[in-house]
């Protein structure tokens, strides 16, 4: 595997190395030593599946609140997805900045997205299967989000997402106080 940085502290983009043969590929898409070794949360304790149907769908940008923050090891095993990260960490130098990284079934790369950011998507194909390690556990009262469309965050989406959730909707906006 192979441990690219990004221009945030502490998150990585991953991409897996198949070992290829007349068969096809063998990738190894997550090692607890590997992550262990560069001080990487390497416990994972749920793993989730989202499936979204069609093209256009956003789901997110979603976190937990303290004491329930959680780091994810994010992939997109069927179809495409931009994945999108903010920096939420108080102090940090890129607080409210993002970072969208293309995850694909043909790229097979994964987001490493540390504690305090807020995380979401949009498919960019229809029938996407993310897949998601969790090194908490979900806590329904903890759960948070950040609108996709905030003017303050300005994400630069591909597209005018076609389907969203009402909740991913109804997120207030950010307040200048907050920056």
């Amino acid at each position: 595997m192979k441990f690219i940085e990004t221009q945030f502290n502490g998150a990585w983009i991953v991409e897996p190395e198949p070992f290829r043969d007349d068969r096809g590929t063998f990738t190894r898409t997550f090692c607890s030593k590997a992550f262990e070794s560069r001080g990487l949360e390497h416990r994972f304790v749920q793993h989730n599946h989202s499936y979204s149907v069609k093209k256009g769908t956003l789901r997110g940008l979603h976190f937990q609140r303290e004491p329930h923050a959680e780091t994810k090891l994010v992939s997109c095993i069927n179809g495409a997805v931009l994945d999108v990260i903010v920096d939420m960490r108080p102090g940090s130098s890129t607080r409210w900045q993002w970072l969208a990284v293309e995850l694909s079934a043909v790229n097979r790369r994964l987001l490493y997205v540390p504690k305090g950011f807020a995380q979401g998507f949009i498919t960019l194909a229809d029938h996407c299967l993310v897949n998601y390690l969790m090194s908490t556990y979900y806590v329904p009262d903890a759960a948070c989000g950040l609108r996709f469309d905030d003017p303050f965050l300005g994400i630069e989406w591909p597209a005018r997402p076609t389907t969203l959730s009402d909740r991913d909707r109804a997120w207030p906006l950010l307040e200048m106080t907050e920056a």
